[in-house]
């Protein structure tokens, strides 16, 4: 029996009194109803980033912060950003983390969940799109912008409206399901020509 694909939900805030938990756990728990992933919190706040990033050795060995993320990286299957929106983009963190790696991103599907004013986050999105397909990994149409998010959710962190936010997340959701078994056979098996690296051992 082929395992379910996992699914890491990355917390793409640091900030102290950040709002990203909150719209992680609500995404995270909605896709374990979903029933299609086994699904992973990956808080970058857990991790001390350095923001400098290595040299131009392949063999060095990366800092032990960096090494402890690329592993719970490289085991998922497919990603979805919780990111908020900073200056019309998206945070600092964010863009460290994804500039460690590479093959961990790589052949992967991608979706994003933003939260901000007026536009939820959008702008933020927008350029997060135009920097995956450089891994390559692919990121999905079906996205969730939370506008105006201090109203989408009460004092305890649920949804306002739990059966309207979830046509949305059911939405990333179905799209990542197809893509995510069909890309993590194509790792294991297939010769991505772009790329001078085994996949297969890149992946988990």
């Amino acid at each position: 029996m082929t395992a379910r694909p996992r699914l890491a939900v990355v917390i793409g805030s640091i900030r102290p009194e950040r709002f990203g938990p909150t719209v992680a756990t609500w995404f995270a728990a909605e896709a374990r109803r979903h029933g299609d992933f086994d699904v992973e919190l990956v808080d970058l706040a857990e991790y001390d980033l350095p923001m400098e990033l290595a040299g131009n050795d392949p063999n060095a060995e990366p800092p032990a912060e960096v090494a402890r993320l690329g592993a719970r990286l490289a085991a998922a299957d497919a990603f979805v950003l919780v990111t908020p929106v900073y200056n019309r983009s998206y945070s600092a963190a964010l863009k460290t983390a994804i500039d460690w790696f590479y093959g961990e991103w790589t052949l992967r599907p991608v979706s994003f969940v933003s939260y901000g004013g007026i536009t939820g986050g959008l702008t933020a999105i927008e350029h997060l799109r135009g920097v995956f397909p450089e891994f390559p990994a692919v990121t999905v149409k079906n996205f969730i912008a939370l506008a105006n998010y201090w109203t989408v959710f009460d004092h305890d962190g649920r949804p306002v409206d739990s059966e309207g936010l979830r046509v949305p997340a059911v939405a990333v959701l179905d799209e990542l399901a197809w893509w995510a078994p069909m890309l993590r056979e194509a790792r294991q098996t297939r010769r991505y020509p772009a790329l001078d690296f085994d996949l297969a051992g890149a992946s988990a």
